[in-house]
């Protein structure tokens, strides 16, 4: 299943690349309907239903030919990523500057696992975020997940 992705991030991405969108991600996994092969993009304006389709009828022939699932059947399906993904690239992190995240740890620091904040800055190493008038600072290798708060 990881040839698959591969197959799929190395030959698609400059495509979908070249049509002004980023793939964030390519999943292949069984769902109750079967295989389904799954390319998560995005763009500075978002994306919308056409995006998606747009895409689509770009990849699907090209995947034809490269045949990456060596002739298993699957259902092919391009999303966008949502505005509750979870934030992990540098694009996700400038996205969501000044704007209020909250963070998971894998582990308790004095008896805490989630800190909610306005993200403040962020590098290879650390997140910071501003909380209730304080600066935390965490290492990224503490953290296992980080996303954004959404409020109506």
């Amino acid at each position: 299943m990881a040839k698959v992705k591969e197959i799929c991030e190395k030959e698609i991405a400059p495509i979908i690349q070249n049509m002004g969108y980023e793939l964030l991600e390519v999943t292949y996994q069984k769902y109750a309907d079967g295989m389904n092969l799954v390319f998560t993009i995005d763009s500075d304006n978002g994306i919308t239903i056409d995006d998606c389709e747009k895409v689509t009828k770009a990849i699907d022939p090209i995947l034809d030919e490269l045949n990456p699932t060596n002739d298993q059947p699957y259902i092919l399906s391009v999303s966008s990523p949502g505005i509750d993904r979870p934030i992990k690239t540098d694009r996700d992190f400038k996205r969501n500057m000044e704007k209020e995240i909250e963070i998971t740890l894998f582990k308790k620091i004095d008896g805490v696992k989630k800190f909610d904040g306005i993200l403040k800055s962020f590098n290879e190493e650390e997140v910071t975020i501003e909380s209730q008038g304080k600066s935390i600072t965490l290492k990224r290798d503490q953290i296992a997940h980080i996303q954004p708060i959404i409020k109506f």
